[in-house]
């Protein structure tokens, strides 16, 4: 049919009523064409005769979100979409709906750098329409990757830079003050894990179970990690100087006499007793901060597809930490042996240790409140994420453990877990009490902690580069199996020289290296290359599984 058999361009009035008015004709037509009738003037007069303003309503919705959205708030764009619409004839408007869709993609271009349209009187967008949200393909982008995206991951990174900063030095502090303690030794370590330090970990979930229950997701994590910052400071501070008045020396000294060396490790926990509080809250930094608060929370505020992509590069920058609080531990290390006689070098060094401890655990802290603040209000909710807040549980430690207990799913990835920390304790154990035997000197064992610690940052950084690209191309569970494959071969061999040196003999004579300085560089291999896996793909696979 002629263009006038339904409406001319000439009648087409300029203003916004006029347009709405005739876009409700062309949508209409269009929507009646998209339900598969046939082209022609009649088809085009039976919708006209067989509709009514309300029933065409929701085509022009629908004529404007496909279109009128695309264009980006563009007047222009608007006008040309609807007179290339009302100019044609009917028979060709299946084509011309092709070439739209073909300039939508200009219009979205002019629209980025084309301002907002003027908003009506009931302060909607100028078409008359509610303005909606834009599309994922118009939010602006970083390097290809979505600005909401960044602005939660670039803020994630650096709060676990901050936390594993913490986590080396206090790892490395805790060992030199544990085992070259007096009266003490690697040999403790077992006693602490086992006695001390499980009790301490089954007692803060018990707490952490019942505050969840009390407490909002803003108020747990403040509670939770401010006693940490406390203590450790407090320990450089003030337990560290008294230590003469709060250790039992005496009284254990006299009990070793009574019971025999077969109690060294009980007696010693207790004659040093501020030094495994030090070890104990060390060791539930790793397992609160990092696994609890930091994990917890990036699961609540990442989606699923940016968990997959960004997970194995949250320790890409936050794993250069190692590097420089290896180099830190290092340095006081030199510092503590340039001290002249008399003076307390090793307190000196904790004071400014802890001290950085403090610091970055208010960077923590106030990294979490700027992005509760600032930032996951402007980002939208999360994908996936129920639109209505579920009612919180309230359950006590033991209604959680059986209600855990139920999912072969988390009995999976505790067992995950638990057997790593099995693993890797058995090697470390025997190492470092190898590790004393080769530098007794506190000095000499901090140092060497040191460059331990420099040196798996160095592994890691490498490994999380790599694991992306593990990731990628082979997939979870070849990127799952990795670490206890290492764990496995490293761990086979350090305990093959330390069982069967004889073997080794060979090897020894022609490096010109001791049995017991052999053990030392093997186990720390295997601890280097242990943790390394550990921190660039069995952390992001246990979460991404989680």
């Amino acid at each position: 049919p002629k263009p006038s058999s339904w409406i001319s361009c000439t009648t087409v009035p300029r203003s916004l009523a006029g347009r709405m008015m005739a876009t409700t004709c062309c949508a209409s037509f269009a929507a009646y064409r998209r339900g598969g009738g046939s082209g022609g003037g009649g088809a085009a007069k039976h919708y006209r005769s067989t509709t009514t303003t309300t029933t065409r309503a929701p085509h022009l919705q629908h004529y404007r979100r496909q279109h009128h959205s695309s264009c980006g708030g563009n007047g222009g764009a608007r006008a040309a979409h609807e007179e290339t619409f009302l100019c044609a004839p009917a028979a060709a408007s299946a084509s011309i709906t092709t070439n739209l869709r073909r300039k939508h993609a200009f219009w979205r271009l002019a629209a980025s750098s084309s301002a907002s349209p003027p908003a009506d009187s009931s302060g909607n967008g100028g078409d008359g329409s509610s303005s909606s949200s834009p599309s994922s393909s118009s939010q602006p982008e970083f390097l290809g990757i979505a600005m909401s995206t960044l602005k939660k991951v670039v803020p994630l990174a650096f709060m676990m830079f901050c936390i594993l900063f913490n986590y080396t030095i206090l790892r490395d502090t805790k060992d030199v003050l544990v085992v070259t303690a007096p009266g003490s030794g690697a040999e403790i370590i077992p006693f602490l894990k086992t006695y001390v330090n499980l009790p301490a970990a089954i007692g803060f979930a018990a707490i952490y179970a019942r505050l969840s229950n009390l407490m909002d997701r803003d108020r747990l994590f403040y509670t939770i990690l401010v006693p940490f910052v406390v203590f450790f400071g407090a320990f450089a501070f003030i337990m560290y100087p008294a230590r003469d008045t709060l250790h039992p020396t005496e009284f254990c000294v006299d009990l070793l006499d009574k019971l025999g060396p077969r109690f060294m490790g009980p007696i010693a926990i207790v004659r040093n007793w501020t030094y495994c509080l030090f070890y104990v809250m060390a060791e539930l930094w790793g397992s609160v901060v990092v696994s609890v608060l930091f994990w917890g929370f990036a699961n609540q505020i990442m989606e699923v597809k940016e968990a997959k992509q960004f997970y194995p590069l949250f320790g890409l920058i936050a794993n250069v930490a190692l590097i420089f609080s290896g180099q830190a531990v290092r340095h006081f290390s030199t510092v503590r042996a340039g001290l002249p006689p008399g003076v307390d070098g090793w307190g000196i060094s904790l004071k400014g240790l802890m001290s950085m401890i403090v610091v970055g655990g208010f960077c923590i802290a106030g990294i979490y409140w700027a992005l509760n603040k600032y930032v996951l209000p402007t980002v939208g909710p999360i994908e996936g994420a129920a639109k209505k807040k579920k009612e919180k549980l309230s359950m006590s430690i033991g209604e959680s453990v059986i209600f855990l207990a139920k999912s072969a799913y988390v009995r999976s990835l505790a067992t995950l877990v638990v057997a790593y920390g099995i693993s890797i304790n058995l090697v470390e154990v025997t190492w470092k009490s190898k590790l004393k035997a080769q530098y007794p000197d506190p000095n000499d064992y901090s140092m060497f902690m040191g460059n331990f610690s420099t040196a798996t940052g160095t592994v890691t950084f490498v490994l999380m580069i790599v694991s992306r690209y593990i990731f990628a191309k082979f997939g979870w569970g070849v990127a799952a199996a990795i670490t206890p494959i290492v764990i496995l071969i490293t761990g086979a061999t350090f305990f093959s020289l330390i069982l069967t040196p004889g073997v080794w003999e060979p090897v020894l004579a022609y490096l010109g290296f001791t049995p017991l300085f052999m053990a030392v560089l093997v186990g720390a291999a295997q601890n280097v290359f242990s943790k390394g896996a550990k921190y660039s793909l069995f952390d992001p696979c246990k979460e991404m599984a989680y």
